[in-house]
């Protein structure tokens, strides 16, 4: 099951509990691995990954050709795109996770209360974890990598533009970990590209413990409406930056040019420029951004700083752009900063650029976001980042994980207790 390379046409129902009972079963064997077990079988899979270069650079371009005959826009096959660089940094991603801290076992709180019971909440694995995404083949290594590591199975599906490549790189992951002693079902790749059976997953409670989708924001729309299964997500990721009057220009233009115009198409690409009115080089920093060739689309004032700036409209505000397009509005001071956000942010990641500690210290207190920055490029909002290794997602609900959601998100709790024979009154 496992390497399939044709779609499969039963129904999609049945093929999502085959192939979720198969993922359950493996999960089993999996979470009575070692660490040290999990450790040396994802190092295998990255081994693989590097052996087979040349068919996954193969198959991936099969789907950027498909890609372009298709009209998919430079920021969707930007996504898609390999080269042996970014393969590397797959390979070196997988690698970077099979070296972090096991968190299965981690003991996250004691305590004995007077009746003389002993009680530890112990971190242990979710279980099955489905995976929905779009465009981008290095979800693929990811999601599998930090589910084996947390002890959990991981049903993929990807987006019908990647096939080839998905299907490389997972015969490569589960050749690797196989070697390593890891069920080949443990990773699974859903055998079709029909659209059903994404709605036979997102309605498999009891089977699938939890939904990740990564994608576009019709399919995270459609994966949290429709699930029955816990789903853990972002919407859209309307990043905005915030340039206060204290800001130094040299500073605020780097970072101002590096979170939009880094890559376009990621979900922490800056989407809204906020400046000061009191900034005394405004005008310098909305002319850098409109001579690398960003789009601009502002408000009054900003309009008055250039003439390449258009009028911006209502919905450029709540607009994720993921292109060379950003709103830029003027702002009276940081309350005004901080109301804009709370108005139009996704609560994904918003920055301040700031040489006031006092000013800095308060937005990063106020503003309610999963991820919130000082005198930083919004690019910086990814797991790799955050020494996380790798990340399966960005949440930016309130419930069980916010943020880059890496091996700690990927585990539950229990609780143990510890008696000397106690009987309740």
């Amino acid at each position: 099951m496992a390497t399939l390379a044709e779609d499969r046409t039963e129904n999609p129902e049945e093929l999502v509990r085959e192939i979720a009972l198969a993922g359950r079963a493996a999960q089993h064997v999996l979470a009575g691995m070692t660490s040290p077990e999990k450790e040396r079988a994802l190092h295998l899979a990255a081994t693989a990954l590097r052996a087979d270069a040349e068919a996954i650079l193969a198959a991936n371009a099969r789907d950027i050709s498909a890609g372009e005959a298709n009209g998919l826009s430079g920021a969707m096959l930007d996504r898609l795109r390999l080269d042996e660089a970014r393969l590397e940094g797959i390979a070196s991603g997988v690698d970077a996770v099979a070296s972090l801290p096991d968190p299965v076992g981690e003991v996250i709180g004691t305590s004995e209360p007077p009746n003389g019971l002993k009680l530890s909440r112990v971190r242990v694995p979710i279980g099955l974890i489905g995976m929905i995404y779009e465009s981008r083949p290095n979800v693929t290594a990811d999601a599998a990598a930090l589910c084996v590591r947390a002890g959990n199975a991981a049903l993929l599906r990807g987006g019908s533009e990647a096939v080839h490549s998905n299907r490389a790189i997972h015969a490569a992951m589960v050749r690797g970990l196989a070697e390593g002693g890891v069920p080949e079902a443990a990773v699974q790749l859903m055998p079709t590209q029909d659209r059903a059976a994404v709605g036979a997953m997102l309605t498999a409670a009891g089977m699938i413990d939890m939904i990740v989708p990564r994608g576009g924001k019709g399919l995270v729309a459609r994966v949290q409406a429709d699930a029955r299964v816990p789903v853990l997500a972002h919407l859209d990721g309307i990043c905005h930056t915030y340039v206060h009057s204290a800001a130094d220009p040299e500073m605020a233009e780097r970072i101002a040019l590096n979170a939009k115009l880094r890559r376009t198409g990621i979900c922490g690409a800056m989407e809204t420029l906020l400046i000061d009115a009191t900034y005394p080089e405004a005008a310098r920093l909305v002319a850098s951004l409109a001579d690398a060739g960003c789009e601009l689309r502002g408000d009054g004032r900003i309009c008055a700083l250039d003439e390449r700036v258009i009028p911006a409209s209502a919905n450029d505000w709540d607009t994720e752009y993921l292109d060379a397009v950003l709103s830029v509005a003027c702002v009276d001071g940081l309350g005004a900063a901080m109301d804009h956000i709370a108005r139009h942010s996704s609560h994904h990641t918003d920055a301040i650029v700031t040489d006031d500690e006092t000013v800095a210290e308060r937005f990063l207190a106020s503003v309610d976001s999963a991820i919130v920055m000082h005198n930083a490029s919004s690019q910086f909002a990814d797991g790799g980042e955050f020494g996380l290794g790798a990340e399966i997602g960005i949440a930016t609900g309130r419930l069980h994980a916010r943020g880059p959601v890496a091996l700690e998100g990927l585990t539950t709790y229990k609780w143990l207790v510890r008696g000397s024979g106690q009987a309740r009154p």
